[in-house]
């Protein structure tokens, strides 16, 4: 899959790497998601962001044009995502619920959910898609 991920401290490229194996293609972008930066995600097939990024209407709506329709968080989080709207715009959301938060943690658990959506599977209890599917 073809993802940006938001966010991403110097830091954590390392982990990202390591947990990633070169199986995804992903573009690891220090910048939050915002207005500005969301046109890094033309092309990809999946968004990663933290709970510092705020994915309300109009920003789902955006990104739904880009042609996104899977977003990650790193986060156990969902309240910086509309997930109302992300349902209408058949948008699939997963979370980051496993106990290990460290960001080597975070990484693993955002590239398993990708390995799953790669192979048209669901990703468990991560997800937070508030449609019916026939995946679940």
């Amino acid at each position: 899959m073809k993802v940006v991920v938001y966010s991403v401290k110097s830091f954590e490229t390392e982990f990202w790497a390591l947990a990633n194996a070169k199986q995804h293609d992903l573009t690891l972008i220090s910048n939050e998601l915002n207005a500005e930066t969301q046109h890094y995600a033309r092309g990809k097939d999946a968004v990663v962001v933290t709970s510092e990024d705020i994915l309300d209407a109009t920003m789902l709506l955006n990104l739904k044009q880009l042609g996104i329709n899977k977003i990650m968080t790193r986060s156990m989080d969902t309240a910086h995502i509309d997930l109302v709207k992300a349902g209408e715009l058949n948008i699939q959301i997963a979370n980051a619920p496993f106990e290990d938060q460290s960001p080597k943690g975070l990484a693993e658990q955002t590239v398993r959910n990708l390995n799953l959506w790669g192979i048209e599977k669901c990703v468990g209890k991560a997800c937070c898609c508030l449609n019916d599917c026939a995946k679940k």
